[in-house]
């Protein structure tokens, strides 16, 4: 028997049910994994208050992220093999000890890169790649602004746009979370609840404004992530953490000096196998190559995935959270 987190109605995060459940085989292009450690993200709050609509309905698994060992095959699947080590980065059902999935989401692991480490990352690591590298190519000398900066996303994008030669801008709500983030990358860190944002980027960057500015954090932070854009900047509005960015008057952009907005995915970047493994590739190299360390801050037991949603709503984490089954 497996053990699984069960939402059977929208809510808070007392709606977590750990459940037990018979994982069963895997059918024609599906892998059985035994999951090692399961990631957990921002996302996975939208989906369980139903913001994010559940794509099966009611009732549901939670989570996008883990990594662990294949166990078994179905017919046809070419992609891995049992006894392999994998990580994935996929749709709702992640918060279980076992799982069947799709062969063509899974993504073999190297040798030197962890479970652990593999499962704080994939989401994460691989939403920082496309941002930095597809959505916005970041070259040497750009200054760029992530808001968040010490988060899940915050932390592996910091410390890969300073790698790329960036001069890094990050946002951040104390000051202990400002010196996390100039400890990842950040040249600049601003204090966004006892500083007035847009003066000191204006400040920061000679009055021009920033090229991008990458925005997880959505309805409380759009107009001032706008005027921290120089002309013709663009603004990537990749998350929800305050809430959805709504009634937006596209005559503001005009206003504000010809400005693009993109609201992007991680599943449209890497929609087909070749896009998701180059996706992941890319993300392995900067981890071997130690350009990027993921930074694993806090670990539950899988049927206390509740605490961790208390934890991770409550601002009290930093960089990557894990639930172990």
């Amino acid at each position: 028997m497996g053990l699984r987190i069960l939402v059977r109605r929208y809510g808070g995060p007392e709606v977590l049910e750990p459940d037990s459940f018979e994982p069963g085989r895997p059918g024609p292009g599906e892998a059985l994994v035994r999951q090692e450690a399961v990631g957990v993200n921002y996302i996975d709050t939208y989906f369980r208050t139903g913001l994010y609509p559940a794509p099966g309905g009611l009732p549901f698994v939670l989570g996008h992220e883990a990594a662990g060992v294949v166990e078994s095959v179905g017919d046809g699947v070419e992609e891995v093999a049992p006894g392999q080590r994998v990580a994935y980065a996929a749709g709702p059902g992640s918060y279980t000890t076992h799982r069947l999935i799709a062969a063509r989401l899974l993504v073999p692991l190297p040798d030197d890169i962890d479970t652990a480490t593999a499962a704080a990352m994939m989401l994460k690591g691989m939403t920082a790649q496309y941002l930095l590298r597809q959505t916005y190519v970041v070259q040497p000398g750009d200054t760029v602004l992530i808001h968040a900066a010490a988060g899940g996303v915050g932390l592996i994008a910091c410390q890969w746009a300073k790698h790329l030669g960036a001069i890094v801008i990050g946002t951040v709500g104390s000051p202990e979370k400002a010196e996390i983030a100039r400890a990842h990358g950040c040249d600049h860190v601003i204090l966004y609840d006892r500083e007035d944002v847009v003066a000191r980027v204006k400040e920061i960057t000679g009055g021009q404004g920033v090229p991008v500015v990458y925005d997880g954090v959505g309805k409380s932070t759009f107009l001032t992530s706008l005027d921290c854009l120089r002309p013709r900047g663009l603004l990537v509005s990749f998350g929800n953490a305050s809430g959805p960015v709504e009634g937006v008057n596209l005559g503001i952009l005009a206003a504000k000096g010809s400005l693009y907005v993109t609201r992007p995915t991680l599943m449209t970047y890497t929609a087909t196998r070749d896009q998701l493994l180059a996706c992941a590739g890319d993300l392995f190299e900067v981890v071997r190559r130690g350009a990027v360390r993921i930074e694993i801050h806090q670990r539950f037991p899988l049927a206390l995935a509740a605490e961790a949603h208390r934890a991770l709503e409550g601002r009290k984490t930093t960089g990557s959270t894990l639930l172990l089954p």
